[in-house]
């Protein structure tokens, strides 16, 4: 098992991905991503790449940072006080998409690594991870898309054993979950977090993998249900339920109380919001009707493929 890290291996592939996702992205769409590059003063910086009013894409945005500090911020060191007060290197490539046609889920992706470096002079390793992972949130459900979509990420971490999927899928039920609604944020994915147990060669290859099957396990959804019929009421309870997606973001999400706890660039860290969104007081679907069945049958916690032969 390896443990010698690569950061500028991890730093040519996420930008690599960065752009491969955006080009896939703009032939589907038909529109180009506005590329704005910034620099953080405390170290590092990133490129924030945005569509907006696509034909596909209301809103679309795919960022890739790489970020350095001296002292970790707290959302880092819940998971590993060990590290408190080490500098810290962070990159990573995310993702979220907010689809124009209700019929078409919203999807996030993150793929991410993060070294905090040894002090100078002591005789320790360095502590490193990966993390990341997909999730789809559908507005109106489909039982062919979720399948597809969990049966891809399946795929990808199988070459690296048969217990990542069920296990990652697990952490993805639990932590895209809103406590506060008692709901998940939509049907799960993957998740994964503080992962270095494969070593560093094999670890970055199953983070390649996850990285390498979004545009496999998203775009034939996307282009499945871009052309099918929608009016002002799809519109409006895709409105409604993306609230469920700012809510968890601003409360739960990690990754966005790290950005902010690290003086990250707020436009950045905030390009997953969607671009408009509605709340209602104590709203219920109506009994049988298309929106109901989001929640009686896709807003639960299921095992969406058979078992593995």
């Amino acid at each position: 098992m390896s443990t010698e890290i690569n950061a500028n291996a991890v730093f040519d592939y996420l930008s690599g991905l960065q752009s491969r996702i955006i080009e896939a992205i703009e032939m589907v769409d038909g529109k180009t991503f506005l590329h704005d590059s910034w620099q953080r003063p405390e170290g590092g910086g990133g490129t924030s790449c945005m569509l907006e009013e696509g034909n596909v894409f209301e809103r679309a945005g795919v960022g890739f940072s790489h970020v350095l500090g001296n002292k970790l911020p707290p959302a880092a060191t819940i998971a590993h006080p060990e590290a408190a007060g080490r500098s810290w290197e962070a990159m990573g490539v995310s993702l979220v998409f907010h689809p124009r046609n209700p019929y078409i889920p919203t999807v996030h992706m993150n793929v991410r690594f993060f070294v905090a470096k040894a002090p100078k002079h002591e005789d320790t390793p360095d502590i490193w991870w990966f993390g990341g992972g997909m999730d789809l949130t559908p507005y109106y459900g489909f039982d062919e898309d979720v399948i597809h979509f969990h049966r891809t990420c399946r795929d990808a971490l199988a070459p690296f054993g048969d217990s990542l999927y069920p296990r990652f899928k697990k952490h993805c039920d639990d932590y895209f979950f809103l406590k506060h609604r008692n709901e998940p944020r939509g049907i799960g994915g993957i998740f994964f977090d503080d992962f270095n147990e494969l070593g560093f060669v094999d670890s970055f290859a199953m983070l390649k993998a996850v990285g390498e099957a979004f545009l496999q396990a998203y775009l034939p959804i996307a282009q499945r249900r871009k052309d099918t019929p929608y009016g002002d009421q799809q519109r409006d309870f895709q409105a409604y339920r993306r609230g469920r997606y700012v809510e968890f973001n601003l409360v739960y999400d990690r990754g966005t109380l790290f950005g902010l706890q690290s003086n990250g660039r707020t436009e950045s860290i905030l390009l997953s919001m969607p671009p408009i969104v509605k709340w209602r007081y104590d709203w219920k679907p109506a009994d049988g009707s298309e929106e109901a069945k989001l929640y009686s049958q896709f807003l639960k916690h299921r095992d969406w493929l058979p078992p593995a032969n």
